[in-house]
């Protein structure tokens, strides 16, 4: 039997991409457990997830949060945390499944591109084919072993960097994998704010968090936008 991979997607008024992701999902030929966890959101998130046959869950807004909650009630030996502006590569459940083939292997991620391109968005995407866990950000689509997931207490529900503060704990272990294919992510926020102007910010909130900052002191600079589960500095959305 192949291994059973939920998929886990936080979302907050994500109706204008959920279903997009949800469809990619159903393209392959195992779509595995998939549940949403909804953190209050106004549009028609939650019904267009539950449409597209996701598990939809209701709980406290924070991406951390939403995660460890939809860990919690998943079935799967491995879990596969994925945005819900986030399009996963063909057959991502049998390229994760092929990546924890190897007994020595606990975790990976993808790399990254966006739906926009710019020459700022495109070196940011060149940069993920560096295994480097510092840039590895949770919209590349992690996916980890349950049983290490537990082992590690889950998601850190700090208001900033959960994923990487997950990351970093996962590579110390010594078997983090970074596959080569690509999730494409909404360039949404670059295009809002400007592209320059948005990853400047989120590399000064970056280093901040490298240099051990408190990510709840770093919070404020950083404030809850309409969409998404809670501040983010990596991506677009």
């Amino acid at each position: 039997m192949p291994m059973r991979v939920s998929v886990v997607i936080p979302a907050l008024n994500e109706a204008a991409y959920i279903g997009r992701t949800l469809a990619a999902l159903a393209e392959g030929s195992d779509s595995g457990e998939i549940i949403v966890v909804d953190g209050g959101s106004t549009d028609d998130t939650p019904a267009l997830a539950a449409r597209h046959g996701a598990r939809v869950l209701t709980g406290p807004r924070g991406r951390g949060r939403q995660m460890n909650a939809g860990a919690a009630h998943a079935s799967g030996e491995v879990l596969f945390f994925l945005h819900a502006d986030t399009l996963p590569p063909p057959g991502a459940l049998d390229l994760i499944r092929q990546t924890l083939a190897d007994p020595s292997a606990e975790a990976g991620a993808f790399r990254l591109a966006f739906d926009h391109s710019t020459p700022l968005l495109r070196f940011y995407g060149f940069c993920t084919r560096l295994p480097w866990p510092a840039i590895c950000f949770g919209d590349r689509g992690l996916f980890v072993r349950r049983s290490v997931f537990e082992a590690l207490g889950g998601f850190s529900e700090a208001p900033l960097f959960e994923d990487l503060d997950l990351v970093r704990r996962l590579h110390r272990r010594g078997g983090f994998r970074f596959r080569p294919e690509h999730v494409v992510t909404a360039a949404r926020r670059f295009e809002a704010h400007g592209a320059f102007r948005q990853q400047l910010r989120n590399v000064r909130l970056w280093l901040h968090f490298l240099r051990g900052t408190d990510p709840h002191r770093l919070a404020h600079l950083y404030p809850y936008p309409e969409t998404t589960c809670e501040p983010e500095v990596s991506r677009g959305s």
